[in-house]
């Protein structure tokens, strides 16, 4: 069985959660039974998340070696200019080493999505920006650490396709049987 899940912002990516206060988790979603994450996906990021309840499944869509395209829409803080996109594309060096080369486009005009609770902070005086961001590994907080590494802050983040399987129109906290 594979799912299709929208993650909303501020989920755990596991069914329990024993910190005090609890957070929220996947157990009040009405996914089947004995199904569990094939991959993360931060708490404070949103969008595509693939259930399965096979482990071999599991690891292809996961596992570096596979090389599984991820792809992200970015809110950055700030204007992207060619030399940051184009550190983007080429891979950036972070504290664990060099990232794999992302695909990376700006977003215009940026994409329609469901609002987001809390919403993002707006500043008038700070420009922002959307970008299409595709990678090939899954490290943690990769896309976070990458931009911020060429001077983009993150300011939402929500992953909109994996391998060949896209969100489409599945609302936040919505799945589908695949």
């Amino acid at each position: 069985m594979l799912i299709a899940f929208n993650k909303p912002f501020n989920v755990l990516c596991q069914f329990t959660d024993r910190s005090e206060p609890p957070r929220r988790t996947l157990a009040e979603f009405g996914l089947p039974p004995r199904v569990y994450a094939a991959g993360r996906l931060d708490y404070d990021s949103e969008g595509l998340l693939l259930l399965t309840d096979d482990g071999a499944l599991a690891n292809r869509l996961t596992d570096p070696r596979h090389k599984q395209p991820k792809t992200y829409w970015v809110q950055v803080e700030g204007t992207p200019t060619d030399e940051q996109l184009d550190r983007l594309r080429r891979g950036v060096a972070l504290n664990d080493g060099p990232t794999r080369p992302a695909r990376v486009e700006p977003l215009e005009p940026a994409p329609t999505l469901w609002p987001r609770d809390p919403p993002v902070r707006f500043r008038k005086s700070v420009p922002d920006a959307w970008l299409s961001m595709t990678i090939t590994e899954g490290r943690n907080r990769q896309v976070r650490r990458m931009t911020a590494a060429v001077g983009l802050p993150t300011l939402r983040l929500v992953r909109v396709a994996m391998g060949d399987t896209r969100l489409g129109d599945l609302a936040p906290g919505a799945w589908r049987a695949l």
